[in-house]
C-alpha cells in the first residue's frame, strides 16, 4: 500500500469515528487525576492518561464502526458513514482496533498494575455495547459506563486504590452520557422501532425520553457534587456546577423547543462546555 493511501484512509477512519470527540471524556479522566493528586499531575501521568484515553476511544468508535456497519448502511442518518459507502475495507478497520487496543494496553501498564489487570473491564465493554441496541434499552447505560470509568481509571492511576470520590464521578458521568445518548437517539426513533432495535425513544417516545434524560442530568449533577464534597473541593467547584446545570437546563430547553432541529448544539456544544467547565472548576479549586 503507497504511504499516500495508507494516510489517506487513516485520515477517513479518524474522520468516520470523530476523534475530536475524545474531548467529551478527556476532561472526566484529568478530573479524576486532579483529584486524586490534589495538586498538579506531573507529567507521566498526565501523558499515560492521555494516550490511554485516546486509544481506547478509537478502538472503541472502530468495533462500533465495525459491529454497526450493516445497521448503518440501512439508516438514512448514517449511510455516509465511511465501511457503508466502502471507502475503507472492514479488514482495516480491524487493524486499527487492534492496534488501538494494544496502545491502550501498553499505557495501562505503565499507568501500574491495577490499572493493568483493570483494563480488560472497559475493554470488554466497549465489545458489548454495540451489540446491546439489538435487545435492551439499557444500552444508554453501558455507553455512559464506558466513558464513566475514565475518571475512575485516572484515580486509580494516581492512588493505585479504589474510592467512594472516582466512584460518585463515574456514576455522574454514566448518567449524564446515557442522558445525552437518548437525546441524540431521538433522531433515529423511527428507524430504530421499523428495524426492532432497541432505545429509550423507540420504546418510550420522545416526551417521555425528554423528562428521563431530565431525571437523569439532575441525579448525574448531585452525584458529582457528593464527588466534590467527599474531595474537599470548594467555592470554585461548586460555582463549576452551577455553570454546569445552567448548561444542562439550556440543553433540555433547546431540544424541548426545536427538537431534533438544534440537535448538533445540544449534543455537541454544551456537552463539551459541560465537561470543560466542571474540569476547569476541579483544577482552579484543587490549585487555588
Amino acid at each position: 500500500m503507497e504511504l499516500k493511501t495508507l494516510f489517506g484512509k487513516i485520515r477517513i477512519f479518524l474522520s468516520d469515528i470523530k476523534l475530536e470527540h475524545s474531548l467529551f471524556a478527556l476532561p472526566f479522566a484529568y478530573l479524576g487525576l486532579f483529584f486524586a493528586e490534589k495538586k498538579m499531575p506531573g507529567f507521566f501521568l498526565f501523558f499515560w492518561i492521555t494516550i490511554a484515553m485516546v486509544s481506547f476511544r478509537t478502538m472503541a468508535m472502530g468495533l462500533n464502526r465495525l459491529l454497526d456497519r450493516t445497521i448503518d448502511g440501512e439508516n438514512p442518518r448514517t449511510q455516509g458513514r465511511a465501511l457503508p459507502l466502502k471507502k475503507i475495507r472492514p479488514g482495516f478497520v480491524w487493524l486499527a482496533v487492534a492496534v488501538s487496543l494494544l496502545v491502550f494496553e501498553w499505557s495501562a501498564y505503565k499507568l501500574g498494575p491495577l490499572c493493568f489487570w483493570l483494563s480488560s473491564i472497559p475493554v470488554a465493554l466497549a465489545g458489548i455495547y454495540p451489540l446491546t441496541k439489538r435487545f435492551t434499552w439499557l444500552s444508554h447505560f453501558v455507553l455512559g459506563l464506558v466513558l464513566g470509568i475514565a475518571p475512575y481509571g485516572a484515580w486509580i492511576a494516581s492512588r493505585g486504590s479504589f474510592g467512594w470520590t472516582p466512584a460518585f464521578l463515574t456514576a455522574g458521568v454514566m448518567l449524564w452520557v446515557a442522558g445525552f445518548d437518548m437525546i441524540y437517539a431521538l433522531q433515529d426513533k423511527d428507524f430504530d422501532q421499523k428495524r426492532g432495535l432497541y432505545s429509550v425513544p423507540a420504546l418510550f417516545g420522545e416526551a417521555r425520553t425528554i423528562q428521563i434524560t431530565r431525571l437523569l442530568h439532575g441525579v448525574a449533577l448531585l452525584c458529582w457534587g457528593v464527588a466534590g464534597f467527599l474531595n474537599g473541593a470548594g467555592w470554585i467547584y461548586a460555582l463549576g456546577l452551577i455553570v454546569v446545570a445552567y448548561c444542562l437546563v439550556r440543553e433540555h430547553r433547546l431540544v424541548r423547543s426545536f427538537g431534533v432541529a438544534k440537535i448538533n448544539e445540544a449534543f455537541f456544544l454544551m456537552n463539551a462546555v459541560v465537561s470543560f467547565t466542571l474540569f476547569a472548576a476541579a483544577v482552579l479549586d484543587v490549585l487555588l
